[in-house]
């Protein structure tokens, strides 16, 4: 017996416990919690986290049983008990479990028991009970809703029964009601995979800065961002992501960088200067160029502005009129007083003007060259009852004005005709539609606008 404990003794202080070797993240929280939510990217040891309770809640004798769910059951063996940073890798020497594939079951030598589970077999928690949870990739269970059901009702032993789900994250109604819980009795826990960097193949970590940083599927994998599609949205992230582009871009007929004026000074907090470069390709298609908006006074961004429309050989500047009035070509013209510039007046509202463009995107007629992470997240609060994000739309708004001067036209008014004498020979309220033509026309008729 003194022998056993000394050897326990020796191997804790050689290998100073898992605790000492994790990161502030990945420690388990302390209080009273029902629930500990690991939101977090590919690679930042969720498994590993979950793995390292499992055994220190066994060995220390607070969870008797435990269930461990996965997506499938081969994912359970395979990740959770198996695999390199499952359970039996991560025991003790001297408290490591038995395994039995055949019975789904692990057991310690203090006769604490985990039951295997796949998220496929809802039904099979019928009847267990248990005192700890551990769900892993929850978000990509079959019939999560039920199976998570079917799981608390099992989850009703000892003073505490708690779970711990360690996921990546997708907008899933289920995750939702979890988070919706954060602050009341469940801590959750976020973090990325380039926290593990130390731990990950450094071929890996470049490979996938170079194929998904910035991308949605980026952002949600490794970040570990919940992105959803906000209600009534006019872009939504899966149009974001088909315009994603990655290829050679073709020549461009044109180019142009639209400033989007803010009608505050950025230097003071304000809101920031929407400034976006975008061409028009000779396969009709719109390339969104750059995204180069900044939060800085009339003589940084209008320098910005002026750097953006050299570096790209663009066309003109184009910038809106109604917050800046003549300030704006008065700022772009104190930099360089030869840039072509023209000033467009938004007639309509940001929604309205804004419609049109979001049609393109969903005709896939715009592609973005690179991830603009900032400009997407706007276009994607773009509702049709206004922006539904925080400040102001600035970088959507220039992205709009930039894509409306390469690829829209203007509607040509219609005009009415009619009768402008009782000796006219053409009836009352005779109507000649065409290109509308102001004061009075050969033949004694003047033109209304309908």
């Amino acid at each position: 017996m003194l022998r056993s404990l000394a050897s326990r003794l020796a191997d804790t202080l050689a290998d100073g416990g898992w605790r000492s070797n994790a990161r502030p993240s990945q420690i388990p929280p302390l209080g009273d919690w029902a629930g500990w939510l690991v939101l977090a990217g590919r690679g930042f040891g969720k498994t590993w986290i979950a793995s390292n309770f499992a055994n220190e809640q066994a060995e220390s004798g607070q969870a008797r049983r435990i269930a461990l769910i996965a997506p499938t059951a081969a994912d359970c063996r395979d990740v959770m008990v198996e695999g390199e940073s499952g359970i039996l890798a991560t025991a003790p020497a001297w408290c490591r479990p038995e395994y039995e594939p055949s019975k789904r079951k692990l057991t310690w030598p203090n006769g604490a028991t985990a039951l295997l589970f796949s998220a496929e077999e809802a039904e099979r928690l019928r009847g267990p009970q248990f005192d700890l949870v551990l769900a892993d990739e929850l978000a990509a269970w079959k019939e999560a809703q039920a199976v998570w059901d079917m799981a608390m009702f099992c989850l009703r032993l000892g003073r505490r029964p708690r779970w711990v789900v360690t996921t990546t994250p997708k907008p899933l109604n289920i995750l939702k009601g979890l988070l919706a819980r954060e602050g009341r009795d469940v801590i959750v826990t976020r973090g990325s995979t380039y926290e593990n960097a130390a731990n990950l193949a450094p071929s890996f970590l470049e490979d996938i800065r170079a194929r998904y940083e910035g991308t949605r599927l980026g952002r949600q994998e490794l970040n570990a961002e919940l992105l959803e599609d906000v209600q009534g949205a006019l872009w939504t992230r899966d149009m974001v992501e088909r315009a994603r582009f990655s290829g050679t871009i073709p020549d461009l007929k044109r180019v142009v960088v639209a400033v989007d004026p803010s009608g505050t000074r950025g230097d003071d907090g304000g809101d920031s200067v929407g400034i976006v470069v975008a061409g028009l390709g000779v396969d009709d298609l719109g390339y969104v160029l750059s995204d180069e908006t900044v939060n800085a006074s009339p003589a940084v961004w209008g320098a910005v502005a002026v750097a953006a429309y050299r570096k790209f050989k663009a066309d003109r500047i184009v910038a809106e009129r109604n917050f800046g009035g003549a300030m704006v070509e008065h700022v772009i013209r104190t930099v360089n007083t030869n840039v072509p510039y023209r000033e467009v007046t938004a007639s309509r509202g940001k929604v309205q003007r804004a419609e049109p463009i979001a049609s393109l995107y969903e005709q896939n007629k715009v592609r973005h060259v690179g991830a603009f992470t900032a400009l997407e997240d706007q276009l994607c609060a773009m509702t049709g009852d206004g922006f539904a994000g925080d400040g102001s739309p600035d970088r959507a708004d220039a992205l709009v004005w930039a894509l409306t001067e390469l690829m829209t036209k203007p509607t040509t008014p219609t005009a009415v005709f009619g009768v402008y004498s009782a000796q006219s020979t053409l009836p009352a309220n005779t109507r000649h539609e065409g290109p509308i033509t102001e004061g009075r026309l050969a033949g004694g008729y003047a033109v209304s606008r309908r």
